[in-house]
């Protein structure tokens, strides 16, 4: 198939869930033999190449501005590829969903992924939160379909609008490795430091993980990872905390950041709006005790597999017990790594966007040559192995797409 993905800032990856998501998915298909197009921001843009690991890249334009920056840019690449000839369009974000139409005209079929419920963030005020709750309604009938990356947000769609979506939800590698060397710039040793990852936005409460941490009796550094463009106030409020345990990197990505999740102590998570997040799911998958905020959203993801906790105070309970205990730390690292292998492995999604995907452009899936994919999971902790996928599940046949005979 002939497949552009629109509405990220571009790969390689070097912002946020989204950006990885184009990243895993765009790689995985072309490498199955598919032609995969992703389109990207101009100052985002890491690269001069015009290929990334069999990918084709186009790097356009936009407006730098809290409210632009990704309906101009999405607008521009749209444009450009409702007359490339692709067979399938996806489109990432619901606020992208008006443009799903303009490939309709020339016959293109799109899918969009719509996220979360991004209209509930507070760094919207009422415009933005109006044009994200027009866009949710658009995203029910401008695009051929819609994918939605979480039950919570598939039902929300279903309830809401009668509308009825694919559920594919998001991946995450399995691996834990020492790597001592790679933490070395940080200042930090394996195993011994508290992580926390996000774009620092109020909703994504940093502030509260930081206000619990100063509660807490430990020499280990509260590590946090990410930043935001149009946060500098808020990023300035946590940055004015006076624990010198509290450490904050800004961005972090590729192989230092899979350093980062696979050498933590433990994992918080604090998000109250959105699906699926990637870095929850990615900390599971690299081993990490998780102690995750109770939303629906969030406990569809950990599952058993952590400890979620209702308030700052009961944070600090939850948080003061796993590091005064770390006997405990190991079941749950067993449990999050399974429940990554089982439910957001990669490969398997990346099955079922290839056969979502071939399904709206009119093609086929025909059997190709099996070519078994290693799962690797390795638990540092008392050397205790994890068990392991079943054989049929580690060497799930690749696929090739091939055009309907009339």
């Amino acid at each position: 198939m002939k497949i552009a993905i629109l509405g990220t800032r571009g790969i390689p990856a070097n912002y946020g869930g989204f950006e990885t998501f184009a990243e895993q998915l765009g790689t995985r298909m072309a490498a199955r033999g598919h032609e995969i197009t992703v389109y990207g921001r101009k100052h985002y843009s890491t690269t001069d190449r015009r290929t990334y690991n069999g990918v084709n890249l186009v790097i356009l334009p936009t407006i730098r501005h809290k409210y632009f920056d990704t309906v101009i840019h999405t607008l521009l690449s749209a444009l450009h590829a409702m007359v490339r000839g692709y067979d399938v369009i996806l489109i990432c974000n619901a606020a992208n969903s008006i443009f799903a139409i303009l490939p309709r005209i020339f016959g293109t079929p799109t899918l969009v992924n719509v996220d979360g419920l991004e209209r509930k963030r507070k760094k919207w005020n009422w415009l933005g939160r109006t044009y994200y709750l027009l866009s949710e309604w658009l995203s029910t009938f401008l695009p051929t379909r819609i994918v939605t990356d979480a039950l919570v947000i598939q039902d929300y769609y279903a309830t809401r609008y009668g509308k009825e979506s694919a559920m594919i939800a998001y991946g995450a590698e399995v691996a834990r490795r020492a790597a001592p060397e790679k933490l070395e710039p940080f200042g930090l040793k394996p195993n011994h430091y508290v992580l926390y990852v996000s774009r620092l936005e109020p909703e994504n409460n940093a502030h509260l993980v930081i206000d619990a941490y100063e509660q807490i009796r430990t020499d280990m550094p509260l590590v946090i990872v990410g930043g935001a463009p149009y946060a500098a106030e808020y990023i300035a409020r946590l940055k004015s905390t006076r624990d010198p345990r509290v450490k904050f990197l800004g961005f972090v990505f590729g192989e230092d950041y899979r350093a980062l999740q696979q050498n933590a102590y433990c994992y918080v998570h604090a998000t109250e709006v959105g699906g699926t997040h990637p870095a929850l799911i990615e900390a599971m998958g690299a081993g990490n005790c998780a102690l995750t905020l109770d939303t629906p959203e969030n406990m569809e993801v950990m599952g058993d597999a952590g400890i979620n906790y209702k308030s700052v105070d009961d944070l600090v309970v939850q948080l003061q017990r796993i590091v005064d205990t770390p006997e405990k730390i190991g079941e749950y690292r067993r449990r999050a790594m399974s429940r990554v292998m089982q439910y957001y492995n990669w490969e398997h999604i990346t099955d079922q966007y290839e056969e979502l995907l071939a399904e709206m452009a009119g093609l086929e899936l025909t059997p190709g040559e099996v070519l078994p994919e290693e799962v690797e999971a390795l638990v540092m902790l008392d050397q205790i192995p994890l068990e392991q996928p079943t054989a049929d599940e580690i060497n799930r046949p690749k696929r090739k797409a091939a055009r309907t005979l009339p």
